[in-house]
């Protein structure tokens, strides 16, 4: 298996071509010939940098963000003839306003399936009249503060402790694996 630190984008910011001027090669030349082939692989470098990169979209649709997750440990030579990274989706749920002293449920539309694994969960509601933002989910050391965040099958569901009904705009990030 390759070194960790081998990942990531590492696109050199500036390529040096070491061929003579290009106004001043002809186009038959073993010169503009490798010229040609510099600037493919150049052309390539960048496309797999933009094919890794997270990607900063956050959108009430699924989107692969461009992370990349381990090997699935339970896939073996058996079962997958080269263990891959897996992708990683995001995707927004609109939630609406913070509950009073219970617990709401949206639904996050996502087809969940054995093999489904969230990476991330997390979210903000603001209060647009009192101008404060609350992290989702929040601790306090205020048990009744506090406020709960999770994810099922079929839902994003928050718990509050206390009124949070001035929190009139909720959103929730969902980060997952498909297999």
């Amino acid at each position: 298996m390759a070194n960790p630190s081998e990942y990531g984008l590492y696109v050199p910011s500036t390529f040096i071509f070491d061929v003579t001027q290009l106004s001043q090669v002809d186009v038959n030349s073993p010169e503009f010939k490798e010229l040609l082939v510099r600037l493919y692989q150049n052309i390539n470098t960048i496309c797999i940098a933009l094919n890794l990169k997270d990607s900063a979209y956050y959108d009430t649709l699924e989107f692969v963000n461009g992370q990349l997750w381990f090997p699935n440990p339970l896939l073996t030579s058996a079962t997958a003839t080269k263990p891959q990274f897996r992708q990683v989706y995001r995707k927004v749920v609109n939630f609406g306003v913070l509950p009073n002293t219970a617990t709401k449920t949206v639904a996050h539309n996502i087809p969940v399936k054995s093999g489904y694994a969230f990476t991330r969960i997390y979210g903000t509601a603001s209060d647009q009249i009192g101008l404060t933002q609350l992290p989702l989910p929040y601790a306090s050391p205020v048990l009744v503060n506090a406020v709960e965040l999770f994810v099922t099958a079929t839902d994003v569901s928050i718990t509050t402790g206390s009124n949070r009904t001035n929190y009139t705009v909720c959103s929730v990030v969902l980060e997952y694996i498909k297999n």
